[in-house]
């Protein structure tokens, strides 16, 4: 399974990503930030999601807001 990010760059376990959008939180009142780095992804079973950790809380986001950093 490849996962690729929004220009196509495959995305490996490990990799920084850069958020490309502002995504407001569900279930929080928090809102990530455009251009927010963020380090050491994991990968899940959907080729369209990343499992990452923001402010020592996991969650999970989709490829199409993400640059490889």
């Amino acid at each position: 399974m490849d996962v690729k990010d929004s220009n196509g760059n495959l995305l490996k376990e490990g990799d920084s990503v850069v958020l490309i959008k502002s995504l407001p939180v569900k279930g929080g009142n928090v809102t990530l930030k455009k251009g927010l780095v963020i380090k050491n992804i994991h990968l899940t079973d959907d080729e369209k999601e990343v499992e990452v950790k923001v402010d020592k809380v996991r969650i999970v986001l989709k490829t199409e807001f993400l640059k490889k950093g």
